[in-house]
């Protein structure tokens, strides 16, 4: 078992249009993924569901952002940030979107 819950960088970062959110769990959880804008607007909510404990960190494991919003339509080159909600657990981190 992991000693402790860890939101690891996006995977390109900068990226163009897709990406992967990296993650460790150090115990059964929960899971969801948040997309904000700038402003603090949310944008996209990745609900991932139950997950066992475990390390999250390849593109057919770690959360997938197609840099799309709820409504389907693709954003704007800028700077986003991405928040983890597991458990207790909470963390943020930024990322870029160039195009």
């Amino acid at each position: 078992m992991l000693a402790q819950t860890y939101l690891r960088q996006n995977y390109p970062n900068p990226f163009n249009p897709e990406t992967w959110i990296p993650f460790e769990l150090s115990q059964d959880t929960e899971v969801t993924v948040a997309i904000y804008d700038v402003q603090g607007r949310q944008l996209r909510q990745l609900q991932l569901g139950m997950l066992m404990a475990g390390k999250y960190l390849t593109a057919d494991q770690a959360a997938y952002w197609d840099d799309k919003t709820e409504s389907g339509e693709s954003v704007a080159s800028g700077t986003y940030f991405y928040r983890i909600d597991a458990g207790d657990y909470r963390a943020t981190r930024k990322m870029v979107i160039l195009k």
